[in-house]
Parts: C-alpha cells; sequence; structure tokens
C-alpha cells in the first residue's frame, strides 16, 4: 500500500511509536488483563499516569508552581463559553482579538455571558495578518487571543503584554515551540493538534486568576472544582489523557519543545520556500505572521488547483485541502509529521510545476 502523508488539520498525527504502545495498551494495559478502554478512572494505576502526564506538561513547557495544569472533557469550543462564564461580569467585560473562524466563535459565545469588545481585526484582509493588540482597559476582565488561527494559516509570534489578565486559545500550537507561560493567566488547547486524541482539552491557569471566577456556576463548569479533584471530579476521558501521557514522553525524547521547534522551523521554512519559488502557487497569510503549523496557499487558477489536488493523491499526499469557506490548500505541519513528509509534498509541487507547463504548452501548440 502506497504511504500516505497525512497533512490533515485535525485529529493530528500520532508518532508510530505511540501508536503501538496505545494500540497494545487497548488490548492489555501494562500487563493487568484489562484494556485502558475499561480500567477504572479511579485505579491507582490510572491516578499515576494522570500525575504523570501533568508532570510532563509542567517540564516541558515549564509551568510555574503557581498554576493548575487541568484536563477537562470537550474541546477547546467547550471553553469558548467556560471562560465568559467564570469571569465576565456585570462590572467587567471581554476584550478579544479577531484572527479568524474559531476567533469569531469564541466571541459568539462570550456575548452570551456579558458585554464583550473586540479590540482588533485583521478581518478586513481576510485575517492574512494579525491585527495591533495594543491594549489597556481595566474595564477587562481579560483580553483573549487565539495563538494561531488554523483555517486562516496566521499565527502570534509576538503576544500582548499589560496589565489585563491574558487568556488564550493554544489549541493548535501548544507544545510546538517555546511559550513564557507566566505571560498567561489561563490557557487552553484541544488535544487534538499536537497532544493527542480528541475528547480532551488542557488547561494551564495561574491559581490567583481562577480565585477571581464567579462562585455561582455549574460544577462541571467550575474550574478549580476540577484542580483540586485532580481532574477527576467525573470521569475523566482516560484514553485520550494516557495517549497525551505517551505522546508527552514522545516528544520529551526529541528535546523537548526546545527540540521540537527547530524541527517545525524547518519544515514550515521548507515548504514555503517552495510556495514563494513555484509560479504555481501563492501563499494567503502575511510572511511575518505565516503559520508553521498551518500552512495555507492557492494555485494561481481553478484548474490548476483541481489538477493539483489529484496529482497530489495519486503520490500519498493528503488532508491538503483549504477549509471549505477558505478553499485552496492547508497544510498542517503538526509535530509527528516527519520531514520526510513535507518533502515529498515539495517534490510532488515541483514535478507538479514542470507537468502542468508543458501540458499547457501542448494544449497551446
Amino acid at each position: 500500500m502506497l504511504k500516505k502523508h497525512n497533512f490533515g488539520a485535525g485529529p493530528c498525527i500520532l508518532p508510530p511509536s505511540v501508536m503501538e504502545k496505545a494500540a497494545q495498551a487497548v488490548m492489555n494495559w501494562n500487563g493487568l488483563g484489562l484494556s485502558i478502554l475499561e480500567v477504572s478512572h479511579r485505579s491507582p494505576e490510572f491516578e499515576d499516569v494522570v500525575l504523570k502526564t501533568q508532570l510532563l506538561v509542567r517540564e516541558l513547557l515549564s509551568v510555574p508552581d503557581n498554576y493548575a495544569v487541568i484536563f477537562m472533557q470537550g474541546g477547546a469550543s467547550m471553553q469558548f463559553s467556560m471562560v465568559p462564564m467564570n469571569f465576565l461580569t456585570a462590572e467587567k467585560k471581554g476584550a478579544y482579538l479577531d484572527t479568524g473562524y474559531f476567533a469569531l466563535k469564541a466571541i459568539k459565545e462570550a456575548k452570551l455571558f456579558g458585554e464583550v469588545e473586540v479590540i482588533a481585526s485583521s478581518k478586513d484582509r481576510d485575517y492574512a495578518h494579525i491585527p495591533d493588540q495594543d491594549y489597556n482597559n481595566q474595564q477587562a476582565a481579560y483580553l483573549h487571543c487565539t495563538s494561531n488561527n488554523t483555517i486562516e494559516g496566521t499565527e502570534i509570534f509576538d503576544f500582548p503584554k499589560n496589565d489585563i489578565p491574558l487568556v488564550c486559545d493554544m489549541s493548535s500550537d501548544i507544545f510546538s515551540r517555546k511559550i513564557n507561560v507566566s505571560d498567561f493567566d489561563l490557557i487552553y488547547a484541544g488535544a487534538q493538534k499536537n497532544m493527542g486524541p480528541a475528547g480532551m482539552t488542557l488547561i494551564i491557569a495561574k491559581n490567583e486568576f481562577l480565585s477571581q471566577a464567579k462562585k455561582e456556576v455549574p460544577s462541571m463548569m467550575d474550574y478549580s472544582l476540577f484542580r483540586d479533584n485532580m481532574s477527576m471530579y467525573n470521569t475523566p476521558p482516560v484514553f485520550s489523557i494516557y495517549v497525551a501521557m505517551l505522546n508527552l514522553l514522545w516528544l520529551k525524547d526529541q528535546g523537548g519543545v526546545n527540540g521540537i521547534e527547530l524541527q517545525n522551523i524547518e519544515k514550515a521554512k521548507l515548504l514555503y520556500q517552495e510556495i514563494d519559488r513555484n509560479p504555481l502557487f501563492k501563499g494567503t497569510a502575511d510572511i511575518e505572521h505565516r503559520s508553521r503549523m498551518n500552512v495555507t496557499f492557492k494555485a494561481i487558477d481553478k484548474e490548476a488547483e483541481v489538477a493539483f489536488f489529484k496529482f497530489a493523491a495519486d503520490q500519498g499526499l493528503v488532508g491538503i485541502k483549504g477549509y471549505r469557506t477558505v478553499g485552496g490548500f492547508r497544510a498542517s505541519l503538526y509535530n509527528a509529521l516527519p520531514l520526510a513528509s513535507v518533502e515529498a509534498l515539495v517534490n510532488a509541487m515541483a514535478e507538479f510545476e514542470i507537468s502542468y507547463s508543458r501540458k499547457n504548452v501542448t494544449e497551446t501548440a
């Protein structure tokens, strides 16, 4: 069977070693005679998994001691509601940076719980850049941003620094690069991009910020309750947490976040160079804001676009179709995607340039 190079935007690909260990655990976990899918989440063995995963998060991201590491069910979309439910009040509004589709979804949900101010937007240029983030209104409960925009292909490399609590959706670039956790008051990230399977969300939050949350929220939406119960207030997403642990152990073996960031820079640089060189393609995001995780580009016309989709598929390149509302191409270069896959895509683009040009010359003659 032709090896597939998976550039899909999510769920993420996982390293083969992680897949093998996870598959074994589904059949018989740690020799217990039980599947990881059926083991009790209250067992000492699984409590150890949760603790190890929390410690790996702390180690890999250098999380300060005054921050909580929490695992919750669902995805980042639940956090779009949970953040404002906990922190918006009649006196304090939410400040939001509009950088694309998922930022807009967060804004929409926040408006159900209080006043929202969109401090800046890049909508006027189809979200091709990151707008200015200068904002320091003390009437804001927090400033919310989306670090990486999976659909539009932009990424924030310089985060706002002010006296307002900073909340960030890091779903698609968490663990892909160095960050200073202490710059943020709350980080949330769906697991299914760089951490593990869908079904679990990581929360990293300053305890002082959590103490400011409203007390009148449902128990299942209470960050402190999950923190105080070791992320097991109710049955946690056992399999997702377990595979996340395996994946973070793999990441540690790659040299941690520092090591994987160097690999991610190399992969993104290689692909962007080909996009800029090849006359049949054009990048959609401003150069200084180009995402390392989700590379978005278009063909010179619809005919070339359709032809390249088929050309790429024939060579085992899958998942490169752009989001349905945007079109074009999107190649997601998450941590576990090997450089060889990026090289395969770049080579295909170069070969397509030659074959497509020959075809046009033949048809014109």
